[in-house]
């Protein structure tokens, strides 16, 4: 009975002892963690919306909290070097991105100070894009609206026939005849009468009445494309007038220039015989000369050939002009240079027709112009279709090409037996530069001395010959370069050496048809001075001044001679302006003849 009340005194008594160790651990661990709090918590209030300036920014205490306080705790060892690199790597990107930022702004500020320097400080405060004459308004607007206005006129007019409108047709005709009469040859709103305001007003009105009563988008998208393809064959029409036109005018003469020569030859064939002939007829064979041959049937032309070689020549007496004109231009040419000598200088004028060689027996092309075929190709080929179908091998039928004097640059050594050299010029050159250099170049054992044309795929052999015939196909190569006619220096032993008046005929026998080219003497001599030609530096010979307004001034400058081939020749009306001067310069517009003809006019 003690036993179990002692063992029950010892159970309370455990109990007892553990109920206040119990209590004394929870109150320690309460101070402990509020200790551990109050020292580390986040204050709340700082979220609030007007935070103490003593106070650091929430988020900047949270990362304090994130990365010092718990950092103790998280980095080890093996983190701790990961981190610290990755916090060095950042601060390198950062300050990499500083400085490409920095140098951005320095490339620009550089910009904005070249920019500013360019700027022309007279003009500055001159423009205001708020001013008037600042604004960019089309000069032709009106006009633009006024043929618009006239094609959308002409579409409702033919619909409105279509729909037997007639009454709406008329009004629509009578309102497009006073907008043609308004706009007459107008090309800018300045030009317009000013009525045109008005017409434009009225025409507006008519064709808004129009399209309310007539609009169909097939129907009107028609008839704008049947104007269209009206208009396209109409300019195609105006195209081929042109050419026409051009072409017919290059083959003129002008009156002043026929005046010029009829005077002229009136007063030769007035003078006695002992005073037609000129001095200096010993120099005509002498080999040790510088010769030149010219062939023209223009006076005026020839005059400015032979002036301005004589006016840039350094030894003048030591140049020996032939020429070689027809006999209806024989007297003239005489004539004048009887009258006006080339200074010291020797010249001498012959006939072609007096050669009595030169027939058609030994001369193939004298034949072929002679032949019926020839003649029809001439004369009948340019009736009724001539204006349209024939004007594109018009240029083909130039009458030049029924000339010998365009042919006889074949013949030189037959009719210069005794030279050695001699330097071939066309009629519608310049001469700006002493031409005796020429003489001494080395032609390495070739016949012809020219300047080449070619440039990429222009003035090749394939845009002269005929390469679908098998003769051209097997000899010549498609891809050689061209060389210009107008200033050639020839080789005439070389010439005979070789018979190049003998190719000249076998070429020209095989074309009797044209199967190898059409006409004119390029061809032909392309093909008969093949791999015989030496290429003379360009500035010798510069071309193109009959037919491209885009040399450049200091090619011409810098040119021995200037060749107008084309058709705007210096003596037509068709000339360029740009490039005249330099011929007038050789022209004396005071002289008697020059002056009774009106050629200065």
């Amino acid at each position: 009975m003690q036993q179990n009340s002692l063992e029950h005194s010892y159970d309370m008594a455990l109990k007892n002892g553990l109920f206040v160790f119990c209590s004394f651990l929870a109150s320690l661990i309460f101070f402990v963690g509020h200790g551990l709090y109050n020292s580390t918590s986040i204050d709340y209030n700082d979220f609030s919306t007007t935070p103490s300036k003593k106070d650091f920014d929430w988020r900047e205490r949270l990362a304090l909290f994130q990365g010092d306080d718990h950092s103790q705790f998280l980095d080890t060892p093996a983190i701790l070097p990961r981190r610290q690199l990755r916090e060095r790597r950042s601060e390198k990107r950062a300050a990499a991105l500083v400085k490409q930022d920095d140098e951005v702004t320095v490339k620009l500020e550089n910009a904005a100070l070249e920019r500013s320097n360019s700027v022309d400080s007279s003009v500055l405060g001159k423009y205001s894009i708020w001013r008037k004459e600042n604004e960019n308004e089309n000069i032709d607007s009106k006009v633009r609206l006024m043929r618009d206005q006239m094609i959308m006129a002409r579409v409702y007019i033919g619909i409105a026939t279509m729909k037997k409108k007639s009454g709406l047709a008329q009004e629509l005709q009578k309102q497009l005849k006073e907008s043609r009469r308004a706009l007459g040859e107008a090309i800018s709103d300045a030009d317009l009468s000013r009525s045109a305001h008005e017409k434009i007003k009225s025409m507006g009105q008519v064709l808004s009445k129009a399209k309310e009563q007539l609009y169909d988008c097939k129907l009107v998208t028609g008839k704008l494309r049947a104007i269209l393809q009206s208009a396209d064959e109409q300019v195609r029409n105006l195209k081929r007038q042109s050419t026409f036109l051009s072409q017919l005018a290059a083959k003129t003469i002008p009156n002043g220039i026929h005046c010029l020569s009829m005077r002229l030859a009136i007063d030769y064939y007035l003078l006695p015989p002992e005073k037609r002939k000129f001095p200096g007829s010993e120099n005509l064979e002498n080999p040790s000369l510088f010769h030149y041959a010219l062939f023209s049937d223009n006076v005026l032309a020839a005059s400015v050939v032979v002036n301005s070689t004589i006016m840039n020549a350094k030894e003048p007496a030591k140049h020996v002009f032939h020429l070689v004109t027809d006999k209806l231009n024989f007297g003239a040419m005489n004539m004048w240079f009887l009258l006006n000598p080339p200074g010291k200088a020797t010249i001498h004028v012959e006939n072609v027709d007096e050669f009595k060689w030169l027939n058609s027996s030994y001369c193939p092309v004298l034949r072929q112009l002679e032949s019926a075929a020839m003649k029809e190709y001439y004369f009948k080929g340019s009736h009724s279709t001539s204006l349209s179908a024939g004007s594109s091998n018009l240029k083909y039928r130039n009458p030049k090409y029924l000339s010998m004097l365009n042919h006889l640059r074949f013949y030189l050594p037959q009719i210069y037996p005794k030279l050695d050299k001699i330097l071939f010029l066309d009629d519608d050159i310049v001469v700006r530069k002493d031409l005796t250099g020429l003489w001494s170049v080395n032609l390495h054992e070739k016949v012809n001395g020219a300047v080449e044309t070619c440039g990429q795929s222009f003035h090749r052999f394939d845009k002269y010959l005929n390469f679908s015939n098998p003769h051209i196909a097997k000899n010549f190569d498609p891809n050689a370069c061209g060389w210009a006619y107008g200033m050639n220096i020839f080789d005439l032993k070389e010439w005979k050496k070789r018979d190049i008046t003998g190719i000249y005929h076998k070429w020209q026998n095989m074309n009797e048809d044209r199967v190898l080219w059409k006409l004119g003497t390029l061809p032909p001599g392309l093909m008969t001075f093949y791999g015989l030609t030496h290429p003379l530096n360009k500035s010798w010979h510069v071309l193109g001044l009959g037919y491209s307004p885009s040399i450049d001034k200091s090619e011409i400058e810098n040119a021995a001679v200037i060749h107008y081939n084309g058709n705007m020749k210096p003596w037509l009306e068709l000339a360029m302006a740009k490039y005249k001067s330099y011929w007038t310069k050789y022209i004396k517009f005071d002289h008697p003849y020059i002056r009774s003809c009106k050629l200065g006019e």
